[in-house]
């Protein structure tokens, strides 16, 4: 099972890890360990946190010279990991900036499964990722994403006519469902991905596929995170440092 994952906001630290580990360390809790960045914004700084990580994360010793051979003296909890860093470029030949979907057609060259995750990498929760991958395969359509409830950037205010107020809510959970983030596709759903220059995944994709009845969601009702902003990062941290509760691996 493959996992496809979008370069932006990655390497915001949550914890003393980047956000983009946190992400990887629930897929991979699950047993999904070989993954696929489609790298973008920030493509060296990703590529060159994986080339350093083993050396930045242990004790090591080197033996300088021709050899240069290394010994680490901690194990990597992280050993089994399979990752392939995709650079889907930037900008597209008019000067566009390239959309997630077609991010994820040109990282599909790597992709050697039928059914495959697809995560933005900016998102954490306690997904079930069993139960979201047994739903998919039970409804038998090509794309299932996770919906969850969003809760208000703000505090809502009930009052009557008077103007005096009756409820003050701070930041509730909303009625609606939004797209979480954590998705599964079969390879079909490339074919929605491409006939044009530079396919919007939210904005073309998705709808197409709802629009031929392709489209499931699975609803999660436990936690869920987005960091779209500093403030957001810095919840995140406090979240993680207080509680963790997207931390679904031992």
């Amino acid at each position: 099972m493959g996992s496809e994952m979008l370069a932006k906001k990655e390497l915001a630290d949550i914890g003393g890890r980047p956000i983009l580990w946190h992400v990887m360390k629930i897929y991979a809790s699950y047993g999904h360990t070989r993954f696929i960045l489609a790298l973008g914004y920030q493509a060296e700084a990703v590529k060159r946190y994986f080339l350093e990580y083993e050396p930045m994360s242990c004790d090591f010793t080197i033996r300088l010279g021709r050899s240069g051979a290394i010994s680490y003296h901690q194990p990597n909890m992280e050993g089994d990991w399979e990752v392939t860093l995709a650079d889907t470029g930037l900008y597209t030949e008019t000067g566009r900036y390239i959309e997630k979907g077609l991010r994820v057609y040109r990282a599909a060259q790597y992709i050697d499964t039928d059914t495959f995750f697809v995560s933005y990498g900016e998102a954490v929760g306690d997904i079930d990722l069993d139960a979201l991958l047994a739903f998919h395969r039970q409804h038998g359509r090509l794309a299932t994403v996770t919906g969850v409830h969003p809760r208000s950037q703000y505090g809502i205010l009930e009052s009557d006519e008077t103007g005096q107020v009756t409820r003050f809510v701070e930041k509730p959970e909303l009625d609606h469902w939004i797209n979480a983030g954590f998705m599964v596709f079969e390879r079909g759903v490339l074919s929605y991905l491409s006939g044009s220059e530079n396919v919007h995944l939210e904005g073309e994709a998705l709808p197409r596929l709802a629009a031929d009845g392709q489209l499931m969601m699975y609803r999660h009702t436990g936690f869920w995170r987005s960091m779209k902003t500093f403030k957001d990062a810095l919840e995140l941290d406090a979240t993680w440092r207080e509680s963790a509760p997207w931390k679904v691996w031992e």
